[in-house]
C-alpha cells in the first residue's frame, strides 16, 4: 500500500486512558445484562452456538459472563489483569475444540463480544461525559488489537487441543483395532469398539494381511470402511463385507496385487461380527504364508490343503522329504523338470494334453515324465490317495522353497 494512503495509529494518551478506565468501570455492574445480550447475539447470529446454548444455556451463560468479566478486568487493570484473561480465552479454545464446536464459530462470538464491550463503552461515555467521547478515536484500535490478541489466544489453544484430541482418538482406534486384531477384546467392550472404528458390531468380515509393495494399505474398491492396523506380518485390515463375500474381496486384492509386484496379500473366510475378528485374523495369516513370494492374493477357502501344510511346518517338511525324496535328490534341473511337470499336470486336473500345452513340450513328453515320478516316489497317480499326497508334499516343498 503506498506510504499517503497508510493512516497513522492515533496515541493513546493519558486522558484517552482514563476515560477508559472511567467508561469500564460500571461495566463491572452491568455484566450480568451484558451477558443476557451477548447470549441473546450468539443464539440469533450463529448457529453453532444456538444448538449449545439449546442443549445447556448455563454453562454457556457461564462461558460468556467469564469471558467478559476477563476482558473488562483487563481494560481496568491491563498489567494484573490480562494474563487471567488470556488463560480464560485459552480454556474456552480448549473446551470448544472438546465439544466440537467450530473455530470460526468461537472466534465469531469473540468478536460479537469484543463489539459488545466496546458499543458499551461509548455508551456510557456519550451518556455520563458527551465532551470526553472525542477522546475514544484513540482507544479503538487498542480495543481492536485486544480483541485480536484474544482471537489469536483461542485459536493457537483450540488447534493444540484439536490435536492432542485427533491424537488421542487415532489412538484409541490403534487400540481398538489391535485388540480385536489379537482377538484380545471382551464381549463387554465390542460396542464401544464398534462405535469408536464405526463398524457393525455384527457385521460380516474378512481380514485383509498385506505384506511387501509400498508402505500404504491397498485401495479396495467398495471398502472405504476398512480398518487399517500395522503388525508384525505387515499392515492388517479389518474389511466389512456388506455387499461381498470373501472370494470378491480376494478378487479385488487380485487386481491390486497384479499391479504393484511383489505385493502378497492374505485373505481370512469370512466370519461373523467383530468377536470373530481374531480368529479370523490367524487365518489371514496362514492365507499370506501360502502366498508365493513373488506376489499374488490367496484365500484360503481357496488353498484349504495347502493351508493344512502351512499350519503344521514341520509336519509339512516331512512329508514333503517322506514323499518326494527320491526327487529331491535329484540335478537341480532333473528335479525341477519333474517336480514343475507334476505340479502343472495336477493343475490342469490331470489332464496331459492341457499339461503339455503349458509347458509347450508333446503329450506323450508328460507321461513319460510322470511315469518316472510314480517310479522314483512309489505313488500311483490313478490311486486318489497317492494323489493327495503327493498334492499335499508339492504344497509343502513349495512353501519351505518361499
Amino acid at each position: 500500500m503506498p506510504a499517503h494512503l497508510v493512516r497513522p495509529k492515533p496515541a493513546t494518551t493519558p486522558a484517552a486512558v482514563g476515560v477508559l478506565r472511567r467508561a469500564a468501570l460500571p461495566l463491572m455492574g452491568r455484566l450480568p445484562a451484558l451477558t443476557d445480550r451477548l447470549v441473546a447475539q450468539l443464539r440469533e447470529r450463529e448457529p453453532a452456538y444456538r444448538a449449545a446454548i439449546e442443549a445447556d444455556p448455563a454453562e454457556v451463560r457461564r462461558e460468556v459472563q467469564r469471558s467478559l468479566r476477563h476482558s473488562v478486568g483487563s481494560l481496568l487493570d491491563p498489567a494484573r489483569s490480562r494474563p487471567a484473561a488470556r488463560a480464560c480465552s485459552a480454556r474456552i479454545g480448549a473446551e470448544r475444540a472438546a465439544s466440537g464446536l467450530p473455530l470460526d464459530a468461537v472466534l465469531h462470538a469473540f468478536r460479537l463480544g469484543g463489539a459488545l464491550i466496546w458499543h458499551a463503552l461509548i455508551d456510557e461515555v456519550t451518556v455520563q461525559r458527551p465532551e470526553d467521547a472525542h477522546l475514544l478515536v484513540h482507544l479503538a484500535a487498542d480495543v481492536r488489537g485486544f480483541v485480536d490478541e484474544h482471537c489469536a489466544c483461542v485459536a493457537d489453544a483450540y488447534r493444540q487441543a484439536e490435536r492432542e484430541l485427533t491424537w488421542r482418538r487415532d489412538n484409541r482406534r490403534r487400540l481398538r483395532a489391535a485388540a480385536l486384531l489379537d482377538g484380545a477384546t471382551r464381549i463387554a467392550d465390542l460396542p464401544a469398539a464398534a462405535a469408536e472404528l464405526n463398524l457393525p458390531e455384527r457385521g460380516r468380515y474378512a481380514v485383509v494381511l498385506v505384506a511387501g509393495g509400498p508402505g500404504a494399505p491397498p485401495v479396495l474398491p467398495g471398502e472405504p470402511r476398512a480398518v487399517w492396523h500395522p503388525g508384525p506380518d505387515g499392515r492388517r485390515g479389518i474389511v466389512p463385507l456388506t455387499d461381498r463375500t470373501s472370494a470378491g474381496l480376494a478378487a479385488a486384492c487380485r487386481a491390486t496385487t497384479d499391479r504393484v509386484p511383489g505385493l502378497r496379500i492374505g485373505v481370512s473366510p469370512a466370519v461373523d461380527g467383530l468377536a470373530a475378528v481374531g480368529a479370523a485374523r490367524r487365518l489371514a495369516e496362514t492365507a499370506l504364508r501360502i502366498c508365493p513370494a513373488a506376489g499374488g492374493t490367496v484365500l484360503l477357502d481357496d488353498e484349504l490343503p495347502a493351508a493344512l501344510v502351512a499350519a503344521a511346518p514341520g509336519l509339512g517338511r516331512l512329508l514333503a522329504d517322506r514323499v518326494l525324496g527320491p526327487l529331491l535328490v535329484l540335478p537341480p534341473a532333473d528335479r525341477g523338470l519333474l517336480l514343475d511337470t507334476l505340479t502343472v499336470w495336477l493343475d490342469c486336473d490331470g489332464s496331459a494334453q492341457r499339461a503339455a500345452a503349458r509347458l509347450y513340450c508333446h503329450r506323450n513328453t508328460v507321461l513319460n515324465r510322470l511315469r518316472r515320478c510314480e517310479q522314483l516316489t512309489g505313488r500311483s497317480l490313478a490311486r486318489p490317495a497317492d494323489l493327495v499326497e503327493l498334492g499335499l508334499a508339492l504344497s509343502a516343498y513349495r512353501l519351505r522353497r518361499d
